[in-house]
């Protein structure tokens, strides 16, 4: 039995693949964080999460994928803000957190600790990091 699937599309020309909203964290020289809002194809939408760290023979990447969906972005925020202010409070309580802020950036787009932090959308991206409410 035959039948024509009218859902078959090449991939890298669908734009269900493409990134609605996108934000970059540079972290360090071999480590890099993407934070990617995209949809479904019942136009519903899911975040993906990358760890992108550059390999030591520098041939290539090696990446690391997680996709967190609406039902679970507030226990999501809940247990990552608890598990942070856990770190800040109960076992680094004297450390300066603050100075890792990453908001203040310098003419080429790095800030004072050499990192760069870049975001794009047509959606809110103010960078900062009490838009996770930590």
């Amino acid at each position: 039995m035959g039948y024509e699937n009218k859902n078959l599309s090449d991939n890298r020309n669908d734009s269900r693949n493409e990134s609605l909203y996108s934000k970059r964290i540079k972290a360090g020289k071999r480590r890099t964080y993407f934070f990617d809002v995209r949809s479904t194809r019942g136009n519903d939408y899911f975040i993906t999460i990358t760890e992108s760290k550059k390999r030591f023979d520098d041939n290539g990447y090696d990446r690391h994928k997680m996709f967190l969906y609406k039902e679970d972005f507030n226990k999501f925020l809940a247990a990552l803000t608890d598990t942070i202010n856990y770190v800040k409070t109960d076992l680094m309580p004297d450390f300066d957190f603050d100075a890792f802020n990453h908001d203040q950036e310098n003419e080429e787009g790095m800030n004072e600790s050499g990192l760069s932090v870049e975001g794009t959308s047509g959606m809110h991206n103010s960078g900062n990091e009490d838009d996770w409410k930590l």
